[in-house]
């Protein structure tokens, strides 16, 4: 199934070059270096990694001296874009075209770390994702997984919504399905002025889907972290309302796992 996000390399490049009030840059980066924790001298795989964001930021740490980081991503395009980005210390970064259930390029127990950030919900294959990352993670528990993900109870692709109670005058998340795996036609770049849309397919599944997935590939979950949006609405009759409930309604779901054997 296509769901490279490779035709909107662009756009997804500007979004998150650009702009600094995003999500990536505001709430999954600092959480995400802070629970990954790499140490110098470790090897960290950047699993689905889109134009190099996060590879990048990793790669910066102690003036690009701590680490070594990999990256890889189905879509050509981005890898590209990737490799075009400025940076001054692009020889601790290697991208590779490589989809995330076949990671052929890196060999076994070679990396210390991994992540996947906002990209199994575009992956049919989880399974085979978490076969080759237990199959390129060092044996001990100092390597790790790090899966961030929306939040599969609350944002769910057509099936969840923020919705407002008049009478209470309480906002609050409506959800109409969660249990059932959904595969769902999702516009990539909805608000652009692109003359032509851009379409991928995103997959919505349980937590459960993604425990069982993990511990069938001989992974346990060591840490669970639910992130909530740092954005502020404009004054308004419902900002106070609004803004509680961003704290009440994590956005973002992050799992550490790490291999039993």
């Amino acid at each position: 199934m296509k769901t490279s996000w490779g035709k909107v390399a662009g756009w997804y490049d500007e979004l998150l070059e650009k702009q600094t009030d995003t999500y990536q840059h505001e709430v999954i980066l600092p959480n995400l270096l802070r629970v990954l924790a790499p140490k110098k001298g470790e090897t960290i795989l950047d699993i689905a990694c889109g134009q190099g964001f996060f590879s990048r930021e990793l790669a910066k740490l102690e003036g690009g001296k701590a680490i070594k980081v990999l990256g890889c991503d189905i879509a050509p395009e981005l890898i590209e874009t990737a490799r075009r980005n400025p940076d001054p210390i692009s020889k601790n970064i290697s991208y590779t075209v490589a989809p995330a259930d076949n990671l052929d390029f890196c060999p076994n127990n070679s990396v210390d770390g991994a992540i996947v950030v906002l990209a199994l919900q575009n992956i049919e294959n989880i399974g085979g994702v978490f076969s080759e990352c237990a199959r390129v993670l060092k044996s001990g528990l100092q390597s790790r997984l790090i899966v961030v993900l929306n939040h599969p109870a609350f944002r769910i692709p057509k099936h969840s919504s923020w919705e407002w109670d008049t009478e209470k005058s309480k906002q609050y998340r409506r959800i109409d399905a969660y249990m059932i795996d959904i595969r769902e036609r999702i516009d990539m770049n909805p608000g652009s002025t692109f003359d032509t849309k851009q379409f991928t397919t995103s997959f919505h599944r349980p937590l459960q889907v993604y425990s069982k997935a993990l511990a069938k590939h001989g992974f346990a979950i060591t840490r669970l972290e639910e992130w909530i949006s740092h954005k502020q609405s404009k004054q308004g009759p419902r900002s106070n309302e609004e803004d509680r409930m961003r704290k009440e309604i994590p956005m973002f779901l992050m799992l550490e796992v790490k291999k039993l054997g």
